[in-house]
This record gives C-alpha cells, structure tokens and sequence, in this order.
C-alpha cells in the first residue's frame, strides 16, 4: 500500500524530470546510476543476490537509456556508446556471476563520467549573476 508521503514524493520527482533541461536530465541518470551500482555492492557484500539483481538491473535500463541518447552528431558519440556497451557487459557480468569486483569496476568507469556531465551541465547553466535584474 502507498502511502501519501510516498505518492507526494514520487509526484516531486515526476515533476523534477519533467522541468529539466536535457543536461540535467543526463545528469540525474548518473546520479541514479551510481546509486544503483554502490547499492548493488552492498547487497552483494550483505548476501542479498535478488537485490543486488534488481539495482544491477536498473543500472543497465539506464546505460541503455544514456547510450540510446547519444547523436551521432557528435564526433564522441561512438567511443561513448563502446563505452556503454562495456559498461552493460559488466553489469551483467556483476548480476549473473555476483561478482562484487565487476560491480566495482562499473562504478569506478560511472564517476568520472559522472563528474564530467555534471561540470558540462554547470557550465551550460548561467550564474545567477549573470542573470539580467528587474527593477
């Protein structure tokens, strides 16, 4: 049974993915996507391999989901999406060998992109200094 906090939540967070610009959206992605890795780890660590399946699971929808977005426009679009398709074979690797040190890797290969897409995403984003004052 839902509770009202939780349908006020999960409406909060709709309404977040839903006024995102596109860089935020990709970095929303990563954030979750490390969530997914570090709580597939300790669910392996705490010997619960059906929840670590469920996060490794989910962190691979959204591989899927990121390598789905790349354009070909981009002259880095393949040598991301090679790196997404590495990524997908370790996670899967991780989930069906429960192989904490593969789970590792993922995140190890997930935070600087992370941190990359984020650092792009704030320097998309004016400074509310440089926001033009109203009078």
């Amino acid at each position: 049974m839902t509770t009202s906090l939780e349908r006020a939540r999960q409406q909060y967070l709709e309404q977040q993915v839903a006024s995102a610009s596109p860089a935020r959206l990709v970095t929303m992605l990563y954030d979750r996507l490390l969530v997914d890795i570090d709580r597939a780890v300790a669910a392996q660590d705490g010997g619960d391999p059906v929840g670590a399946g469920s996060h490794l699971t989910h962190a691979q929808s959204i591989v899927a989901e990121l390598s789905g977005s790349l354009t070909d426009v981009w002259d880095g679009a393949e040598d991301l999406r090679a790196l997404y398709t590495y990524l997908t074979g370790r996670l899967i690797v991780a989930n069906v060998t429960r192989d904490r040190a593969a789970a590792a890797e993922c995140r190890e290969i997930v935070e600087p992109l992370r941190e990359a897409w984020h650092e792009a995403a704030a320097a998309l984003t004016p400074s509310p200094a440089a926001a033009p004052a109203f009078a």
